[in-house]
């Protein structure tokens, strides 16, 4: 299973992207929230050939919703009617705790992340590799694939 990986913000949204087989989170970089985030995110949905997508799900630190979780939410539903208009299907999209992965993807670099390397999106795409290496570390992947099979014959 071929899965692209998102940590939606709304300046930037790092990608990220593993092939099941290796099971192992490779930073695909960042996207800038500028208006062609959607067409952006599509092609490299269609490059990647990904079957999956995970999408960071910010939580509070008592494990609620915030405004974040409300605007990453809507911006799936955006995605999904994006995807829907221009190719009559949604893809399927899961959703990961992403509490902390900012933190954690400073926290791997070892360093105090420029301002430089932070408007380049390093941090975004550590951020949503750390995500999807979460995701596949906890995820039903055989019933995932099962749901991935499913959908592709209704097509």
């Amino acid at each position: 299973m071929r899965i692209l990986a998102l940590d939606i913000g709304t300046k930037r949204i790092g990608v990220a992207f593993a092939d099941t087989t290796v099971r192992i989170a490779i930073p695909r970089g960042m996207i800038p929230v500028d208006g062609n985030e959607m067409a952006t995110i599509a092609k490299q949905y269609r490059l990647e050939k990904a079957d999956l997508i995970v999408s960071g799900l910010p939580r509070n630190n008592q494990g609620e919703e915030t405004a974040q979780t409300k605007i990453v939410q809507d911006f799936i539903a955006k995605l999904k009617a994006y995807f829907a208009e221009r190719d009559g299907s949604e893809p399927i999209v899961k959703y990961q705790d992403e509490s902390l992965t900012s933190v954690a993807a400073e926290t791997h670099f070892k360093h105090d992340v420029s301002r430089a390397e932070r408007e380049a999106g390093k941090v975004d795409a550590e951020a949503a590799a750390i995500i999807l290496q979460d995701f596949i570390e906890t995820a039903n992947l055989d019933q995932l694939e099962e749901e991935i099979d499913g959908s592709k014959r209704y097509r």
